[in-house]
């Protein structure tokens, strides 16, 4: 497995997790547990492979990502109802944050080798990150977090795409420049949200 794949397939299942746990909260049954968590955890990817004409769609071609997903929505649905007490935005923002610097490589790693220009592919990483939980939130009646919460959101995603653009560009280990931007994604979401930094309004 490539480190890439090993990436796309975390993200997937960060993504799902902060769909379990925003489904629980708005005390959806198990049909909505999966729905919810489904679309955070493909909804970001889809659009990408809708934008580049790729086709199938990542999540057809492999099958198995959609079991998985599946098999948890089985697994966390009774679970995280009987940890609903310590289900908190704070879990939700953290899972998001994750799930965002996994998300945002993998769909800049795969504009790249669709031969996209590199602006295009950090926009392509960008939209990969955020867009599985605008429909997360659209469909649990909340406005976006990305829209309402004031702190960086989407250009913590953009900053860690040109990180990893630069450093393939300037030769650094691949492997390295995977990794690191996806923990300064992350990092920097956490950040500001933690230090209740905020965009001008």
């Amino acid at each position: 497995m490539t480190l890439i794949k090993f990436i796309e397939i975390m993200a997937i299942l960060v993504g799902a997790f902060s769909g379990f746990i925003e489904a629980r909260r708005k005390r959806m049954d198990l049909v909505g547990v999966f729905t919810v968590a489904f679309i955070t955890a493909f909804g970001g990817g889809t659009l990408r492979d809708i934008l580049l004409d790729k086709r199938p769609l990542f999540w057809v071609t492999h099958q198995e990502y959609a079991i998985a997903i599946f098999v948890l929505a089985l697994v966390a649905s009774p679970l995280i109802r009987t940890l609903r007490q310590i289900v908190s935005e704070r879990l939700i923002v953290v899972a998001d944050a994750v799930g965002l610097g996994l998300f945002s490589i993998a769909g800049t790693s795969a504009a790249l080798a669709a031969e996209m220009p590199i602006f295009i592919a950090s926009m392509m990483g960008v939209i990969t990150g955020i867009f599985g939980g605008v429909l997360r939130d659209i469909v649990c009646n909340e406005v976006p977090m990305v829209f309402r919460d004031g702190k960086p959101y989407a250009i913590c995603a953009f900053l860690g795409n040109w990180l990893f653009l630069l450093m393939g560009k300037y030769g650094v280990s691949h492997d390295f420049a995977l990794w690191s931007s996806c923990l300064f994604i992350s990092g920097l979401r956490l950040l500001t949200w933690k230090f209740d930094m905020r965009m001008g309004r």
